[in-house]
C-alpha cells in the first residue's frame, strides 16, 4: 500500500503509468497511408473505430505491420504513458519527475514514464517500482486521466457511481473519486452496456483508445466520436415511449463508404443510425450508434433496405421502417464502377454479375454481403446451359458468405459455400436470359435514411 502521507492526487494516480504503443519492447509504425489514416483491417464497423482512425491521424496510437490494430489486446503501463504523452504533450509539468527502480534510462518508454509522472498522470508503487510491463485495468486508466486532467468530483461520489453504474461496490476504494470525476466529465465509456463499468478488468486497446477520445473531445481538441449511448452520463434514454410512424432516421453503414448490388438480390445488412432519435416527449429514444438490422430487397427494379430491429444498449425491439427504393444503376463496364468497387461493400450476386459479363476473377471490395437466394438458384437455371451454370456456382461459391470475403486483390476462387454458390448461379442463370450487366450503387448516407413506418413502443 502507498503512504498516507502521499498528497490526494498521488493517491488518485495510484498504479497508473499510459500510453499505446503496440509492443511491449518498442512502438511499431504505420508503414502504409491506408495505416495512417486508421482504417486497420480488424476495426470496420467496430464501435471505436471513428475514434482509433481519429487517433492514428494524430500519431496517438499506431498498428501491426499487418495492417491489423487488435482491439481486444491488453495495454500496459508504459505503453499507456506513451499514448497519453503524445495525446496531451503540453501537459504542465506539476512536480518533480519519479525515479523508477525498473525504469532504466534506456528503456524504450522512460521518457514517456517520467513525462507522464511530472504532470501528474503516473504516480507508482511503495519502492520506486513503475511495473511499466504490466497490464493496466479499466479503472487505473480512469484514474490516471482524471489526476492529470486535474478533475475533481462536484457531486457526491458514492451518488455518482451508484446512479450510473450497475457493477458500482467493485469499484477499488482508491478509484472512487477518480472514476466520478471522469463520470462527471463523461470520460467514462462502456461497451455494449453503458451500466457496466468493469472497473477491474483489463482496459483493451479499443477501450483506452475510446477514453481518451472522450478526454480530447472534453479538452476542446477534436470532435465527439464516441457513441453517445456508450458514454456514461451522456445520453439518457427514454424507459418508455414511441418513436411515431413517419419519423426519420438518418444512419450510416461503417463497413464502406457504398455498397453495390445485383438488381434481384436480397442482402442482409446492419446499419448505424448517425444521430439521437427522440420520441414525442423530446426524450432520446433511439441514440446515436444503435443498430438497425434488417435487409437489402429487390423492388420494381431497384432496391430497398427493410428494417426488422434496432439494438439499443444491448436490447433487441421490433422496427418497420424502410428507406426509399434506390434506382442508381451502373453497367459493370463502365469505367467508373472499379472506382466505387475500391470502397464498396460488394454483395456476392453483383460480383457474380461482374464476373460473368467482364470474366474478372479479381474484383475487389470492402466486403461481401450476405445473400441468398437457394431456392431461386433452382428455378433460375432450369434448362441451361450446365457449364454456365456452374461456371456461375463457382464465382457465387467464392463469395460465400463468411468464407471468402473479397478485400483488397484477393483471386476469386471455388470455395465451399452453399448460399454464394446457389447465388452466384441465380444471378448467372438471370443473366444470361436478360443479357442485362448492371448493378445498383447505393450510397447509405443519402440513399437509406429510413421512415418509420408504425409507432414503435421502447
Amino acid at each position: 500500500m502507498m503512504s498516507r502521507a502521499m498528497n490526494q492526487k498521488s493517491a488518485t494516480a495510484l498504479l497508473i503509468a499510459l500510453g499505446m504503443a503496440t509492443s511491449s519492447l518498442a512502438p511499431l509504425t504505420v508503414p502504409s497511408a491506408a495505416m495512417a489514416q486508421g482504417v486497420f483491417s480488424d476495426v470496420q464497423g467496430s464501435w471505436a473505430q471513428s475514434c482509433i482512425g481519429e487517433l492514428t491521424q494524430r500519431g496517438i496510437i499506431s498498428g501491426y505491420p499487418d495492417g491489423s490494430f487488435r482491439p481486444n489486446n491488453p495495454v500496459t503501463r508504459a505503453e499507456f504513458a506513451s499514448m497519453v504523452g503524445k495525446a496531451f504533450p503540453n501537459a504542465a509539468r506539476v512536480r518533480a519527475a519519479s525515479r523508477f527502480v525498473d525504469v532504466p534510462s534506456n528503456f524504450w518508454a522512460y521518457n514517456a514514464i517520467t513525462f507522464a509522472s511530472q504532470t501528474g498522470f503516473l504516480s507508482g508503487y511503495p519502492g520506486g517500482v513503475s511495473n511499466p510491463a504490466q497490464n493496466i485495468p479499466r479503472a487505473q486508466v480512469l484514474v490516471s486521466l482524471a489526476s492529470g486532467l486535474n478533475y475533481s468530483p462536484t457531486q457526491p461520489v458514492n451518488a455518482t457511481l451508484t446512479n450510473y453504474f450497475a457493477d458500482a461496490s467493485a469499484i477499488p476504494g482508491y478509484a472512487e473519486m477518480g472514476i466520478a470525476a471522469a463520470t462527471e466529465r463523461r470520460l467514462v465509456v462502456n461497451y455494449p452496456d453503458v451500466r457496466y463499468l468493469n472497473p477491474n478488468q483489463l482496459a483493451s486497446r479499443a477501450e483506452v483508445s475510446a477514453f481518451l477520445c472522450q478526454a480530447l473531445t472534453q479538452t476542446g481538441q477534436i470532435p465527439s466520436v464516441i457513441s453517445s449511448q456508450y458514454v456514461a452520463g451522456g445520453a439518457t434514454v427514454a424507459q418508455q415511449g414511441q418513436v411515431t410512424a413517419g419519423t426519420r432516421i438518418p444512419v450510416n453503414y461503417t463497413a464502406a463508404e457504398q455498397i453495390v448490388i445485383a438488381p434481384d438480390e436480397a442482402a442482409e445488412l446492419s446499419l448505424t443510425v448517425a444521430s439521437d432519435i427522440r420520441n414525442s416527449r423530446g426524450e432520446v429514444a433511439i441514440p446515436a450508434g444503435s443498430q438497425v438490422i434488417g435487409q437489402l430487397v429487390p423492388v420494381n427494379g431497384g432496391s430497398q433496405f427493410v428494417a426488422r430491429s434496432v439494438v439499443i444498449n444491448g436490447r433487441e425491439y421490433a422496427l418497420n421502417a424502410t428507406s426509399g427504393i434506390i434506382m442508381t444503376r451502373k453497367n459493370v463496364r463502365d469505367p467508373n464502377l472499379t472506382r466505387i468497387l475500391g470502397s464498396a461493400a460488394l454483395g456476392s450476386g453483383a460480383a457474380a454479375i461482374i464476373g460473368g459479363v467482364t470474366g474478372n476473377r479479381q474484383i475487389t471490395g470492402g466486403n461481401v454481403l450476405l445473400g441468398g437466394a437457394v431456392a431461386g438458384a433452382v428455378a433460375a437455371n432450369q434448362g441451361r446451359n450446365v457449364g454456365k451454370a456452374i461456371r456461375d456456382a463457382a464465382i457465387g461459391a467464392a463469395l460465400g458468405a463468411g468464407v471468402a470475403g473479397i478485400t483488397g486483390d484477393r483471386t476469386i476462387t471455388p470455395k465451399e459455400a452453399l448460399t454464394g454458390a446457389a447465388l452466384g448461379a441465380a444471378v448467372g442463370g438471370t443473366l444470361d436470359r436478360s443479357t442485362t450487366g448492371e448493378v445498383i450503387v447505393i450510397n447509405p448516407e443519402t440513399d437509406l435514411t429510413l421512415t418509420v413506418n408504425s409507432n414503435v413502443t421502447l
